[in-house]
């Protein structure tokens, strides 16, 4: 269909790039790749409307500066942005640039899959998404202070053993909230709990 989305795909190993591309179109979803952020950047002004999904750490330009570039130029597709483990810090902060998801790799086809559904969704209703804030609020609401300590830990990008050695607990003992704050926040993911608390706020 002519005006399908499309998920423009960008990434600087070739490789990556058509193992996604295969796996966009298993999924029915149309696809784009570009081997860089200055080649999207280039055709930005004509960028099929869908959502873009970009690796954080690339040559020359990383997601973070492609979304800022982005934002910029008034192009307000959802970005998803691929993150190895290192990087969550760097993941975070291109989630308060305005990034809609991060995926920690090696991630599960059908969580990216699901991110990118939900953010083609997004291109559709904004009442829905402020209804869905009211809840996240309500949910951080409940939370206990230690929970909410060790929330903030995460969305920081600490470590566990960061947040430990800060909250003078054990390790285990964040894992315990941690998995507490995951089921209040009705949180399937660390990126979704971090995207939720940021945007709620």
């Amino acid at each position: 269909m002519a005006n399908e989305p499309i998920v423009h795909v960008v990434d600087d190993d070739p490789a990556i790039r058509d193992s996604l591309a295969f796996l966009l179109d298993t999924a029915d979803l149309v696809s784009r790749t570009y081997e860089s952020a200055a080649a999207l950047l280039a055709q930005a002004d004509t960028l099929a409307p869908g959502c873009i999904v970009t690796d954080v750490r690339m040559p020359d330009m990383n997601g973070l500066e492609m979304v800022r570039r982005l934002s910029e130029m008034g192009v307000r597709h959802p970005v998803i942005v691929m993150t190895g483990h290192a990087d969550v810090p760097l993941a975070i902060e291109a989630v308060r640039a305005g990034v809609k998801d991060f995926i920690e790799k090696p991630f599960d086809d059908e969580a990216l899959l699901s991110s990118i559904r939900s953010a083609l969704a997004d291109l559709a209703g904004t009442a829905e998404r402020e209804g869905q804030d009211a809840e996240v609020r309500d949910r951080l609401a409940s939370l206990s202070t230690r929970e909410r300590q060790v929330l903030e830990g995460l969305v920081a990008g600490r470590a566990n053993k960061v947040i430990a050695y800060d909250l003078e607990i054990s390790p285990r003992t964040v894992e315990v909230y941690r998995a507490n704050v995951m089921t209040k926040m009705q949180a399937r993911s660390l990126s979704e709990l971090v995207r939720m608390t940021i945007l709620a706020q």
